[in-house]
């Protein structure tokens, strides 16, 4: 078996190519035929489970090589950004979004769907997650953790153009309005002035439950991680 800083590029590799290799529409359409919309998620769930297991326990075992030393002031960049990421995190886990598994339907019925934290960003789960993933590359110098936090980032910025292409084949028309007043970069149609920013959809319960999250995942990441992120 393949082990080392080897074995973690090949799950890392077989863990986000997986995900888009079975969401690229016509290979989802085959397997779908084959074995239905259950069947599907099943398979989508299971493969993506093992790979993410195999990750995981290739990150555990895999040796330190440095790429770079990180600067300590780079130990803070996941204190700055981590907490945006949290507050994306919530705010996008309390909307329906058209671009999420399941919340797609009921486009036809309503020619603005976009609302709260939508109207900042069209994807704010797979941003939460990419901001994440890059805050803590930065601070994390080692080959292993590149690999790691490098791949779950283009799991993340690649997905959403990649949800994009698959809702505008699967809806059409009906995707074009949700499309056309929301925005993959953030505040982009806001600035093009192709939405309003929707501060009452968001709210100040879901900023303060993000920065709970962000509180409680700070306190728990020694116990959990082995590293106690810098004080302040």
């Amino acid at each position: 078996m393949i082990s080392g800083i080897e074995g973690m590029f090949l799950a890392v590799i077989t863990f986000v190519g997986s995900h888009f290799v079975l969401g690229h529409p016509n290979i989802r359409a085959l397997v779908v035929d084959r074995f239905g919309e259950n069947g599907f998620k099943t398979i989508f769930t299971l493969v993506a489970a093992a790979a993410l297991f195999w990750v995981l326990a290739a990150y555990t075992a895999a040796p330190h090589v440095e790429i770079w030393r990180p600067p300590d002031w780079s130990n803070w960049i996941p204190n700055l950004v981590v907490p945006v990421s949290a507050i994306l995190l919530v705010a996008g886990s309390t909307v329906t979004n058209p671009t999420a598994t399941g919340q797609d339907e009921g486009l036809a019925d309503n020619p603005r769907p976009a609302s709260g934290i939508l109207t900042v960003t069209r994807h704010p789960g797979l941003w939460a997650v990419g901001l994440w993933a890059l805050a803590h590359m930065a601070a994390n110098g080692d080959a292993a953790g590149v690999l790691l936090f490098g791949g779950i980032a283009v799991l993340c910025f690649g997905g959403m153009s990649a949800i994009d292409t698959k809702r505008r084949v699967t809806h059409g028309a009906d995707w074009a309005p949700f499309e056309l007043t929301t925005s993959v970069v953030p505040f982009f149609a806001i600035v093009q002035e192709r939405t309003t920013f929707d501060w009452s959809g968001i709210g100040w319960k879901r900023v303060a439950g993000g920065l709970v999250l962000w509180a409680i995942l700070w306190v728990a990441h020694p116990f959990f991680i082995g590293v106690k992120p810098s004080a302040f």
